[in-house]
């Protein structure tokens, strides 16, 4: 209920989504910016840096979404892709973005996100360049999810296409899963388990 509540608002009423977003930043920032501030990684893949969304230029980020084909959007679909809609994710500070920078190019190779809520609940989300696909980063990026969600004590959920095998396998492959519900065209709202 509470899901397609958030996809009403977010497609049908974005004013009213956004003044949700903003609230719901606040608190958020308010119960867990001290476990932020004390939070630290250690599941970054070799060969990659792990930056902050907030520092990366938005028109970056756009360049990144608008180099993925087409069929990349199938499934993913969790927020606009333009520099208004990248920027005000950048403020959101519930919104925990990184992008996974290669090394050796500085080029992105991955963006990863938990939307998170003040009740302490996180949606995750990724989406692996199409030159840096079959190379890990997925599972590297829910691993690095995982560490920052359970790490600031939240309960994680996603939902993944069946569809989509590379992002099912690599759900299913970084964490232990509980299937929440089947969806209609063959989603999982899956619940990601610690240990």
């Amino acid at each position: 209920m509470l899901y397609r509540l958030a996809h009403f608002l977010r497609d049908k009423l974005s004013w009213a989504w956004n003044i949700v977003e903003w609230l719901n930043g606040l608190v958020f920032w308010i119960r867990y910016r001290k476990k932020l501030s004390a939070f630290s990684f250690t599941t970054i893949p070799d060969g990659y840096d792990l930056v902050p969304l907030s520092i990366i230029p938005s028109t970056d980020m756009v360049l990144f979404f608008n180099h993925q084909p087409e069929e990349a959007y199938t499934y993913f679909m969790p927020h606009g892709f333009d520099e208004k809609s990248i920027e005000r994710l950048q403020r959101n500070r519930a919104f925990l973005g990184y992008v996974l920078v290669d090394k050796k190019n500085s080029k992105i190779g991955g963006y990863c996100f938990n939307r998170c809520f003040f009740h302490g609940q996180g949606f995750r989300g990724r989406m692996v360049d199409i030159d840096y696909r079959g190379k890990g980063l997925g599972t590297a990026m829910n691993k690095i999810l995982n560490e920052v969600g359970f790490g600031i004590g939240l309960r994680l959920f996603e939902t993944v296409s069946k569809n989509n095998v590379a992002s099912y396998r690599s759900a299913i492959s970084a964490s232990n899963v509980k299937i929440v519900k089947e969806m209609p065209e063959n989603e999982l709202y899956l619940e990601i388990l610690q240990g």
